[in-house]
């Protein structure tokens, strides 16, 4: 049985405010997971996993090591079968003919020829989804231009950047147009340059109507890049909305701020609290600049002066970090 731990209680609270916000989308839906579960060798991976993905929708899915959120891909992507439940791809349960015909896949490892060129793998990802002739050749031109290796057509990926190898791989999965691109961590030992030409690929597929799904270990690339963020965890769905939505069911939108302080403190202003540990002065405001001055007027009374301020602003991490009590890395 499970804790009934006040974080537990939390966040069965937000996934059933996340089912009332999003469940039930009036829109066309491009992906749909209801009660997923999968089990191996006794061990249930999965526990009744339900979401859906808008379409037009960039989603990013988070879980620490160990949460199931490897096994959910693989369910997603029709490389494992669930135990119980089902997915759903633009209205059609998966593993019913051409129910994956929309979907493109694009694995953390990368998927492409080291001894073939550049635009070999296109090509040849083109023909595995059916491409042929003309609109072969249109779709790798295009390919090519929207990853900016043009150039370096005819050279062999096994001599291109590790940044390079991710764009072809990228390109490699989406030759016959998806509506929903699944991502698993696309920008995995890349470079933060590299990782930028990423997401602007990205943002330009879902500026034309692709629906994106997207794993990563980058918090800053969940909260920037994305729509709505999941978070699962023990095989669970623990949180779902916006990052706004989280941050309010969750560790407030509040500013932190830390003080240093240098002389007598005879009385805190109100909101303010001394860390004994550390002699520093903590506290949380909506509106620094409405604030400030009347800390630095508290102070002065009591002949001290505010010798250095910290001001640090809620984000998905700290969502991160309350929901699951973990960094994503562990």
């Amino acid at each position: 049985m499970e804790p009934t731990t006040k974080s537990h209680l939390l966040t069965h609270r937000i996934r059933l405010r996340s089912q009332r916000s999003h469940g039930g989308t009036t829109g066309p839906v491009a992906l749909e997971v209801s009660e997923v579960r999968k089990s191996y060798a006794g061990h249930e991976a999965l526990r009744g996993v339900s979401f859906a993905v808008r379409a037009g929708e960039r989603l990013a899915l988070l879980g620490p090591n160990g949460a199931g959120k490897t096994t959910l891909i693989r369910c997603i992507s029709g490389r494992v079968e669930v135990t119980s439940g089902e997915v759903r791809l633009f209205g059609k349960r998966l593993g019913q003919p051409n129910s994956t015909a929309h979907l493109g896949v694009v694995p953390q490892d990368l998927a492409i020829y080291p001894d073939l060129s550049a635009k070999e793998n296109l090509e040849c990802f083109a023909r595995l989804h059916g491409l042929r002739g003309r609109k072969l050749h249109e779709r790798v031109d295009w390919a090519l231009h929207w990853i900016g290796l043009e150039d370096r057509a005819s050279d062999m990926t096994a001599k291109f950047s590790g940044g390079m190898k991710r764009r072809v791989n990228i390109a490699c999965g989406v030759m016959h147009s998806p509506g929903l691109l699944l991502l698993d961590e696309p920008t995995v030992g890349v470079d933060p340059q590299s990782r930028q030409r990423i997401f602007d690929m990205l943002d330009e597929l879902n500026r034309v109507g692709t629906t994106i799904l997207l794993t990563t270990h980058h918090l800053d690339e969940a909260q920037q890049r994305s729509d709505r963020i999941v978070i699962i965890d023990h095989g669970q769905v623990i949180a779902n909305g916006t990052i706004d939505e989280l941050l309010e069911q969750t560790v407030g939108k509040q500013k932190r701020v830390t003080l240093e302080v240098e002389g007598p403190v005879d009385d805190l202003p109100e909101g303010l609290e001394l860390n004994p540990a550390t002699g520093r002065i903590l506290g949380a405001c909506e509106n620094l600049a409405d604030e400030l001055p009347g800390w630095m007027e508290s102070f002065s009374k009591s002949g001290a002066r505010i010798k250095n301020l910290e001001l640090q602003t809620p984000d998905l991490h700290h969502v991160f970090l309350h929901l699951t009590g973990r960094e994503l890395r562990e």
